[in-house]
């Protein structure tokens, strides 16, 4: 008798490049590998969601060619002169009805970065939308999201890779990590040196929790994408996919999904 192991996969944050995670949840299908449990931050989170919810990867590109997702055209003005998340709580609110982590088909932890503690709080259960907005909440772009009296920004300020959180939920651990610095730069405008120097104070612990995980993707380059590049979803989901086709070509990873 052949037992299929309990699969667990992390989604990084990442803005656009976020789409990355379609290209690799696609291969992973394509060679038999659904995951049972779900991780993710900001752009990760958001793939999660849809994902979990029973949404196919073309579905999911439909809906953000569609939408946008983190297009910038998207945001609205808040009180407090920076844009909220209103338009994100609106698409959730459409295409998952019941709003509620109990309601998903698999089951999915988003990560969000607790303002008053300063520390990563990862939701899994409740108001879905909420903890969505709160985990892609870029700070000083979106107002703080409020939850229970408690304020949050984006879940990549504390833990833009959350493999710890489902590493003993799981048999076997994939990572998808989505923000390879690029070498080859002809030009750095400001957006660029922000972007960089984020992940750039991230890359030591990336290291580390990269190791937690039995198969990590990290299709190279993807710098080169910007945080809002919406438009080049196609550009992005291919050359993941492509990349992690490789990845389990020259691995020995899917012999280990099952055992008798």
């Amino acid at each position: 008798m052949v037992d299929k192991k309990k699969i667990g996969l992390t989604l990084s944050g990442g803005g656009a490049r976020g789409f990355g995670h379609l290209g690799v949840i696609r291969a992973l299908e394509e060679n038999g590998i659904k995951p049972n449990i779900i991780s993710g931050t900001s752009s990760g989170a958001m793939v999660a969601t849809f994902y979990a919810a029973g949404y196919s990867v073309d579905n999911i590109i439909r809906i953000a060619r569609k939408t946008g997702f983190f297009a910038l055209k998207n945001m609205q003005f808040g009180k407090a002169g920076i844009f909220n998340m209103k338009a994100l709580e609106n698409l959730i609110l459409e295409h998952i009805p019941g709003d509620n982590f109990e309601s998903l088909k698999i089951p999915i932890y988003v990560c969000a970065t607790n303002v008053i503690e300063s520390k990563p709080i990862y939701f899994s259960s409740g108001v879905l939308s909420k903890a969505v907005m709160a985990s892609s909440c870029i700070p000083m772009i979106y107002e703080p999201v409020k939850i229970n009296n408690t304020f949050y920004l984006d879940g990549g300020l504390t833990d833009n890779f959350p493999v710890s959180i489902i590493r003993d939920k799981c048999d076997l651990l994939i990572g998808s990590y989505v923000n390879h610095l690029s070498t080859k730069l002809e030009h750095l405008h400001l957006k660029d040196m922000m972007d960089r120097s984020f992940h750039m104070a991230l890359s030591s612990s990336i290291t580390e929790k990269s190791a937690l995980c039995d198969l990590f993707i990290a299709p190279n380059d993807m710098s080169r994408f910007g945080m809002f590049d919406t438009s080049k979803i196609n550009e992005i989901v291919d050359f993941a996919y492509h990349f992690t086709l490789d990845i389990l070509k020259n691995t020995q990873f899917l012999s280990k999904t099952t055992s008798k």
